[in-house]
């Protein structure tokens, strides 16, 4: 009578698993159909978010750029000035030289002056042609800009409506998910959490349905069927590895 006793103590056991772990699927499952139904915009946001921050670091990058290559325009353009200046002191002191090696140190410095006058003229030329090239990215980014943001603007106010409608609802489940987790023991939820995470739909625990897997559809043998109905050991799916659990095992009412 004792051994009677112990066994359906552990049946009992064994069923209430089985119950627990069926009860969490299903609020998983809601959870993971909310989450379907915001789709794809949380990626979409992330990505218009990750664009819009990186047109305008080389918006900012860029016109931080053309300040400096303005600031390099003045600085040639104050070198020019310099030259010249030079060009007319030494031109001022070739009416005052005694001898030709004085003449031709001169000369040599007004050449040199010269040549350095073209080189800021060249530089200055660069330097023009750089900030005309980054004013063009800028209008371009400027107008990309407004439309990514318009688009973010569009995408956010579509997600903040969905969070809005299903948040609440979500989160009341994600509270009841973790109660239900916390009756369980660790080995079994983390068996279920792995068979989650492996699955596409999200199904670690399925019901038997048409004599299949509820997860793969594979075949179930009558024999295997008849064990999963007694509720007395947890019985896994020989082709997907899925906990497979009778449909009856929780009452309609609940």
């Amino acid at each position: 009578m004792a051994k009677a006793t112990i066994k359906e103590k552990v049946d009992h056991s064994v069923e209430e698993k089985l119950k627990t772990l069926y009860e969490l699927q299903l609020i998983d499952s809601k959870i993971d159909k909310l989450r379907i139904i915001r789709g794809e915009l949380p990626l979409e946001v992330q990505d218009l978010e990750d664009v819009v921050a990186g047109l305008e670091t080389r918006f900012e990058s860029y016109t931080a750029e053309t300040k400096e290559l303005e600031q390099q325009i003045s600085d040639k353009q104050n070198a020019i000035k310099d030259h010249k200046a030079n060009i007319k002191k030494y031109e001022a002191q070739l009416g005052k030289v005694k001898n030709n090696r004085e003449y031709d140190a001169i000369t040599k410095e007004i050449e040199f002056q010269n040549l350095e006058i073209q080189l800021c003229e060249k530089r200055i030329k660069e330097y023009k042609a750089g900030i005309e090239a980054k004013e063009e990215f800028l209008t371009k980014a400027e107008d990309d800009l407004k439309d990514k943001k318009k688009d973010l603007k569009v995408k956010k106010s579509e997600l903040d409506e969905i969070i809005e409608e299903t948040q609440k609802e979500e989160q009341d489940l994600i509270v009841e998910s973790e109660k239900k987790s916390k009756l369980i023991e660790p080995r079994l939820i983390n068996a279920y959490k792995r068979i989650r995470s492996n699955s596409r739909n999200g199904l670690a625990v399925v019901p038997i349905e048409r004599d299949a897997c509820g997860g793969c559809f594979n075949k179930i043998p009558p024999q295997r069927q008849m064990d999963i109905k007694t509720h007395k050991k947890i019985i896994v799916c020989e082709h997907c590895g899925r906990v497979l659990v009778d449909p009856n095992i929780i009452p309609e009412e609940n």
